[in-house]
């Protein structure tokens, strides 16, 4: 079916790509990139394993970026099974078929290429890619993704000496095709063997400042299962940024960043001219995994001293309290020069309420995820795919309630109708007692609401109407809720997912598809 799939698709692929080059006179500049994705021998936490590098890089080459770039990247697949990579938080307006999940993208096949066109517009800010097939996210193949502002656009803080991106986040030693082998076997992952930054183990990765000058961090948790913090020893973190969205800027010691989330901060080399421990450690976890990097001072006149700040561990309030403390800067303006306060998403009527309750059942005796009781499997022909080709049998529209259901969990390729150009109010419900993370391709939506108990009508009177966060990515917190706003205002169909590797993987995704109607798609 991959063959066939990759058949169907390489026309209108090439078609795509020499219309937007020969049509390249006067539009928004182009980008070209050329990869190759093969296996190599890493070392990340001191044993060899088998990576998944691109173009011999672990992780993978950053992309450079400004608002309304137009991307063409042409991926080759050199390992021995099919491969897909994802951009997490582009939004690919009207452009769902290059967001590289296998709901809407086919599989690249061994030997063969794909070239992406993407176009990040109207767009700034700090994302990651990955690859989304199976568990090779485990095995690397992930980078960072820069999308800056225009020259004529203002930014709301002075231009940084310096810009560093860290992917951090959670690792296994096993390799991704073992721990494939354990979700398929029905059981769930082990605890991680350790954290990296930048792909290397405490320690491996140093980043050279200069004394008294400021730089901007842009970081992301790329882990799989693992929400973690971050911090900077003697150093304070200026919050500018969060997916896309310039921030209030507040002050932090600390960040707790959640699976697929992604931050910007600034911080200033003001203290005594020597090297200081960057540190990231797992959160809510009953084992603390721990790794460091350096902040080296060009002048440093001595090494890390003491040992890594110590930060909060199993602390859900302050967790809480401090994703509460996010807000939008009102003032400043997005990718367009306009405030992003002009937007003002809390009087516009919602149009649609879906409550989306996560669970873990065992079905047929495995381990399985679920949503309001549907834990879904893909079908051999990608969702996308099936719609645009009309081929009947292969999803059943309406087929997932709205709303829980209390329940026996069941498989299915379900999805869930919406309406193309309405405006959703989706609340996440979490009854279990682990922090969930969701995602959702193609849009960003308001952080309303979040608070522990079950959620009710009576809820709405807690909402941030006014200047709350706009991303892509948002935690649930054990036994609480969530609830954002969401304009369905992107054509297309799009992955909704459990950013926990493992749940997505087993079950628990989302794809949302805005084609007259839209559809929610469910896994």
């Amino acid at each position: 079916m991959v063959d066939e799939c990759y058949s169907k698709s390489t026309w209108s692929l090439t078609l795509v790509v020499l219309l937007f080059v020969t049509r390249a006179v006067g539009e928004d500049p182009y980008r070209f990139y050329t990869w190759n994705v093969t296996y190599g021998d890493i070392y990340p936490l001191g044993l060899k394993q088998q990576g998944i590098l691109i173009n011999g890089q672990f992780p993978g080459p950053q992309i450079e970026s400004v608002t309304n770039d137009n991307l063409i990247i042409s991926v080759f697949n050199s390992l021995d099974e099919p491969f897909l990579i994802s951009w997490n938080g582009v939004q690919q307006r009207r452009n769902s078929w290059q967001d590289g999940v296998y709901g809407t993208n086919c599989p690249i096949p061994p030997g063969k290429n794909l070239t992406y066109v993407l176009q990040v517009k109207d767009q700034i800010g700090s994302y990651f890619y990955f690859p989304s097939l199976g568990m090779h996210k485990a095995a690397g193949g992930f980078g960072g993704f820069k999308i800056a502002s225009r020259s004529v656009i203002p930014v709301p803080f002075p231009p940084p000496a310096g810009d560093f991106t860290i992917l951090a986040g959670d690792w296994f030693k096993m390799n991704h095709t073992d721990l494939k082998a354990i979700l398929d076997g029905g059981s769930d992952l082990p605890f991680p063997d350790g954290l990296l930054i930048n792909g290397r183990g405490s320690n491996g990765y140093t980043f050279t400042v200069d004394q008294g000058k400021t730089y901007r961090l842009r970081i992301s948790n790329v882990g799989l299962t693992t929400s973690i913090n971050f911090r900077i020893q003697g150093h304070k973190m200026l919050l500018v940024e969060v997916e896309g969205t310039h921030s209030l800027q507040n002050t932090y010691d600390s960040l707790d960043i959640h699976l697929g989330q992604s931050y910007s901060v600034l911080v200033t080399a003001d203290q005594a001219a020597q090297d200081y421990f960057i540190v990231v450690s797992t959160r809510f976890t009953s084992q603390v995994l721990t790794a460091t990097s350096i902040l080296h001072y060009s002048n440093s006149a001595g090494s890390v001293s003491d040992s890594p700040p110590g930060g909060p561990t199993i602390q859900i309030d302050w967790s809480l309290e401090q994703a509460r403390s996010l807000r939008r800067n009102l003032t400043a303006s997005g990718p367009r020069p306009n405030p992003q306060g002009s937007y003002h998403y809390g009087l516009i009527n919602t149009t649609h309420t879906v409550r989306l309750q996560n669970s873990a059942p065992i079905i047929n005796g495995k381990q399985r995820y679920a949503v309001n009781s549907v834990s879904f499997i893909p079908a051999d022909t990608p969702l996308k795919l099936a719609d645009h080709f009309n081929i009947p049998g292969v999803f059943s529209l309406g087929s997932i309630s709205d709303n829980p259901t209390g329940g026996g969990a069941y498989l299915q390729t379900s999805v869930m109708a919406a309406d193309f150009r309405g405006y959703a109010e989706i609340i996440f419900e979490n009854s279990e007692d682990n922090v969930q993370s969701w995602h959702i391709d193609g849009h960003s939506f308001f952080v309303v609401g979040m608070d522990g108990g079950q959620w009710s009508p009576a809820s709405r009177l807690t909402y941030n109407l006014r200047d709350t966060i706009s991303r892509c990515t948002v935690q649930v917190y054990p036994a609480s809720w969530t609830a954002v706003y969401m304009p369905l205002d992107n054509v297309g169909m799009w992955n909704v997912r459990s950013e926990n590797w493992a749940r997505q993987y087993l079950g628990t995704t989302i794809l949302s598809s805005s084609l007259l109607p839209s559809k929610f798609l469910e896994r």
